[in-house]
């Protein structure tokens, strides 16, 4: 980072309790009070008031040999930057970079030292200053940019925002071969070494600005149409980790602690912000950036429309999600268990409402048709990791399990996986919360495989057992042998009870297998109701 170092004397300024004093051998003749403190000065053994057109005429009206005092309490950059005016006009050293150019720019156009009252003044040092360094650097035009903030009117009237934002704007528009100066690129497996330049160099730089400097850049890039929307949606997902909260670390349990108004407030500002911000075009941003948002939204309270706004362009890109997108922590209150099931389930809704706007006999062949077919093995992926949710109540599984239209399974094996695991995991399920959760599952989309699990499997309903068995000896499976299938049911006769001449109606492989059954009180099944059963779902 470049500096300007201005004036050979030493420091000879004193603090003495609340007031600042300069050694000399001559008595002060001027006060300056800015805030609570007080500058003891001279008004012309060392060339202040001739440097100073403000102190000039100020002091016009008083006599030169009386004591004045004058009040700059609306200095801009206080009583700091006033110290570099007044050591610059007695030849005290004074080092200038971008972390203080700003107030002392400010400070010096307030004071007006300019041309006009003393040749090389002030302010013409620290136009050249910022024209011939600060300007051209990269890093530099960023902290400069960044200290605006605190005197923004100043700035903005001054010119500095603007020309701080078309230097860097020039900078990040350039061809990446030709950038030679230093900048901050910190992701995984990149290597300084490497002597390509990735096209997102200046991403991380540029955010640490505030979110209203940050968002002047953004939409001056835009406006040339020169980067992709890719580049502007790395930008986006950049900032918003170095401001927005990480969901994913937080446990649901401290939600109940309140958050800081005033931290909950910028966040809704900055989110609001970046949603603003990122292009319409598909793929600028990732659907697990965008489901992160959603996530924060949720977690901050954010407005009811930006939350459906994120939720629509959730929808638009899920069948893109890994599953891994999908794992974000549920943040009410009123829940014990992990995962946002009903943030997700709003989501596929969002998707289903324009899916549901495509002809039926278009379906197959569009993008939403295959999109579907995806979104149903990503979901059934994604309850295999919310079934081992101790906690996590029955009904959100079967939500999300009948969210999604037949069509969107092509088979039920990994619906089929996701049951076994809840049932596994919540061995005191209810014989109705069981039988609620198998509703969704189609035995006619069950491979041989596990069909021959399924009927093994003590933790599903007896109901869902025997259509197993039905369809079975349908499909006339070679896999796996019906009177194989019948022992199995018949190894659990000890817990069933079924009406004798109901089961002599259930024919497997061809054969009439009478089966005795002793033991609990289960709803006989008969072949009848299979095949109303198997009527219903044909006719789905």
């Amino acid at each position: 980072m470049k500096f300007m170092k201005l004036g050979t004397q030493p420091d000879t300024f004193y603090t003495e309790e609340a007031t600042r004093s300069v050694i000399s051998d001559e008595p002060s003749d001027l006060v300056v009070q800015i805030n609570n403190v007080s500058y003891l000065l001279h008004k012309l053994q060392f060339s202040l008031l001739p440097k100073c057109g403000l102190l000039q005429r100020l002091c016009s009206d008083f006599d030169e040999s009386s004591n004045e005092t004058i009040e700059l309490h609306d200095i801009p950059g206080g009583e700091e930057a006033f110290e570099l005016c007044a050591k610059y006009c007695y030849g005290i050293t004074i080092n200038l970079s971008a972390h203080n150019f700003v107030p002392a720019f400010c400070a010096a156009k307030f004071l007006r030292m300019t041309e006009a009252f003393e040749k090389g003044n002030l302010v013409l040092k620290l136009e050249s200053f910022l024209h011939s360094c600060i300007l051209e650097g990269w890093k530099d035009s960023i902290v400069t940019l960044q200290t605006t903030s605190k005197l923004t009117e100043w700035s903005e009237n001054l010119g500095i925002i603007r020309k701080c934002i078309d230097s860097i704007v020039e900078k990040i528009l350039i061809d990446p071969a030709k950038v030679s100066w230093s900048y901050t690129y910190t992701r995984t497996g990149y290597k300084k070494s490497q002597k390509s330049i990735p096209k997102d160099w200046w991403t991380e730089d540029i955010s640490d600005l505030d979110i209203d400097l940050f968002r002047c850049i953004i939409t001056a890039i835009r406006s040339t149409y020169i980067l992709p929307p890719q580049l502007i949606g790395e930008a986006l997902h950049v900032y918003a980790c170095r401001w927005l909260p990480d969901t994913t670390r937080i446990i649901p349990s401290e939600n109940s602690v309140s958050q800081a108004e005033g931290v909950t407030e910028k966040n809704r500002r900055i989110l609001e912000s970046i949603v603003s911000m990122i292009p319409a075009d598909r793929g600028s941003v990732s659907v697990g950036f965008l489901l992160r948002l959603l996530s924060i939204a949720n977690y901050i309270g954010a407005s009811p429309v930006l939350k459906t706004e994120l939720i629509k362009k959730c929808s638009l890109q899920i069948e893109d999600a890994t599953p891994s997108d999908l794992v974000f922590p549920s943040h009410s209150s009123a829940s014990q268990h992990f995962y946002d099931v009903d943030l997700l389930v709003l989501v596929i809704e969002s998707f289903l409402i324009l899916w549901r706007r495509q002809p039926p006999e278009s379906v197959e062949n569009t993008r939403l048709g295959r999109a579907i077919r995806k979104i149903g093995r990503l979901i059934d992926t994604y309850l295999q990791a919310v079934a081992r949710d101790k906690n996590m109540p029955v009904r959100k599984v079967v939500s999300l399990a009948e969210a999604l239209p037949d069509i969107s399974r092509k088979d039920h094996d990994d619906l089929y996986k996701a049951i076994n695991i809840y049932l596994k995991e919540h061995p005191d399920l209810s014989k109705e919360d069981k039988k609620r959760l198998c509703r969704s599952l189609d035995c006619q989309k069950l491979s041989p495989e596990v069909r021959a699990h399924a009927v093994k499997n003590e933790r599903l309903p007896l109901r869902t057992v025997v259509q197993v068995l039905y369809f079975e000896q349908e499909k006339g499976s070679r896999a796996t042998d019906p009177r194989m299938l019948t022992h199995e049911l018949l190894s659990r006769g000890k817990q069933m009870q079924i009406i004798r001449d109901d089961l002599n109606k259930l024919r497997l492989g061809g054969d009439e297998q009478s089966v005795r059954t002793v033991g609990m009180g289960r709803t006989p099944i008969s072949e009848s109701s299979a095949r109303d059963y198997q009527k219903k779902k044909e006719t789905r």
